[in-house]
């Protein structure tokens, strides 16, 4: 009977968090193309993408971190019916993103010449370092993008960004097919071509999300006044309260993962390639998680703004549960896989490199599958939490869980051992399994805690 009750939140869950995952994993089918497009060129350049994007992705998770600040907000003022609030949320939270945006791009423009020192093979460092400035440049039309699509998330008009980003992910595809191989009379300019392709896109997913909103009958009106901002101290302060925690949580994990590719590159190229595979998939997977999680931030944030803290603790166990059913399934899809996926990146011929890369992320697959359950609950967990807006301690747990205990034991097991990328992979999930138990138990405690307090 209790079980009923969760369970029938399933079905709104999947409704609301669908978009979102159509748009992720939409968004990384895109990267799954990248890197089944590069990997056709070789093994060395499938690295120099995973190494560049591995130099990109801790500003990134900062920017996509900080901007997650926005739909909480937005879901309470939305829940409580307080217009002005949530215009002045959409506007101050544009505004910062912007400079966010810029500020993320010229610092990884600015640091980015650290690559050759940091131990790397020659060939992927050479290939990668071009690549790296193109999309560097792209981390301003996508920060300004999230604040748009954290907004209508908020609003619970997650098909919005669902559309802007499939649109522009087929933009993507398209110019990196012409410019990675040469098309259509264009120079062929591999690695180089993938990076305009991604700059291109998201400048298109700006423009596209910005001609939904202004036409959508909800959102129309909050876009009338958009040209004419009024900065908003505690709004803006609001924001920052909660941005630069949520944007250390991200980057803290990201950069656990990171820390990974760069072990693995240390190994060798074969070894740093099978990673790239590996993480490409498990990334697939968990922005389904990722979807749920949105979708539990944007519930859990109405729930907060009704002031119903026992339904709140409700929705948020249904989505725990959701999670834990669909990352099984994904296990039992990746054990059953795992020989076969790896050929999806690579080019169907016998050689040693080939060969070998194949091997190890074929054993890469089965860790990914283990730790699939841990990480949709952790995300799940983060998810809740920023609906309540409880971000600062999160924060520091996320820290502990994947700075402090998971990265000491990946690099000992990846260098030092002679399970090598498995053991990084391990190292990953320890991580995961210190996150999920220590976030989820903050957030029932709250939870309890705001219960008692009504």
């Amino acid at each position: 009977m209790i079980f009923n009750s969760y369970l029938k939140e399933f079905s709104y869950n999947l409704k609301l968090s669908y978009p979102v995952m159509v748009g992720l994993i939409g968004h990384t089918l895109v990267q799954f193309v990248d890197n089944a497009m590069v990997g056709r060129l070789g093994t060395a350049e499938l690295a120099a993408i995973s190494l560049g994007n591995s130099f990109i992705f801790l500003a990134m998770s900062f920017g996509i971190g900080f901007s997650t600040a926005i739909t909480p907000l937005i879901s309470e003022s939305d829940a409580k019916k307080d217009y002005q609030k949530t215009k002045d949320v959409l506007l101050n939270g544009i505004l910062i993103c912007t400079i966010l945006g810029i500020i993320l791009s010229l610092a990884v423009l600015i640091f980015k010449p650290i690559i050759f020192q940091m131990g790397q093979p020659e060939d992927v460092v050479n290939l990668a370092f071009p690549y790296i400035t193109w999309v560097a440049i792209s981390l301003v039309p996508l920060v300004i993008f999230q604040s748009f699509k954290q907004f209508s998330d908020g609003l619970s008009l997650t098909k919005i960004s669902m559309i802007s980003t499939i649109i522009a992910n087929i933009i993507n595809v398209i110019i990196n097919y012409i410019l990675i191989y040469g098309k259509l009379g264009f120079p062929k300019l591999e690695l180089v071509g993938a990076g305009i392709g991604t700059l291109v896109s998201r400048i298109s997913m700006v423009i596209i999300i910005i001609i939904i909103i202004k036409n959508n009958k909800k959102t129309k009106n909050f876009f009338r006044s958009i040209c004419s901002l009024n900065f908003s101290k505690s709004i803006s302060k609001n924001i920052l309260n909660l941005g630069y925690p949520s944007a250390l949580q991200m980057m803290f994990e990201v950069g656990f993962f990171i820390a990974g590719v760069w072990v693995c590159g240390l190994i060798g190229t074969n070894y740093q390639a099978a990673n790239q595979i590996a993480l490409n998939l498990s990334t697939m997977t968990f922005m389904v998680a990722l979807g749920l999680s949105v979708a539990a931030t944007i519930r859990v944030g109405n729930q907060k703004g009704y002031e119903d803290y026992l339904n709140l603790k409700r929705v948020a166990i249904s989505f725990f549960l959701l999670v834990v059913i669909i990352e099984i399934a994904f296990a039992i899809i990746f054990i059953l896989g795992s020989e076969f996926f790896p050929w999806l990146y690579l080019s169907n011929d016998d050689s040693p490199g080939i060969i070998e890369t194949v091997k190890i992320a074929s054993k890469l697959l089965i860790v990914v599958a283990v730790f699939q359950v841990f990480d949709g609950i952790q995300v799940i967990a983060q998810g809740c939490l920023r609906g309540i807006q409880d971000v600062k301690i999160p924060s520091l747990i996320c820290f502990f869980s994947y700075i402090i205990f998971g990265l000491p034991v990946m690099v000992y097991l990846g260098l030092y051992t002679e399970l090598k990328a498995i053991g990084v992979w391990i190292g990953f999930l320890f991580g995961l399994t210190a996150s999920s138990f220590f976030l989820s138990f903050r957030f029932f405690m709250k939870s309890d805690q705001l219960i008692k307090l009504k």
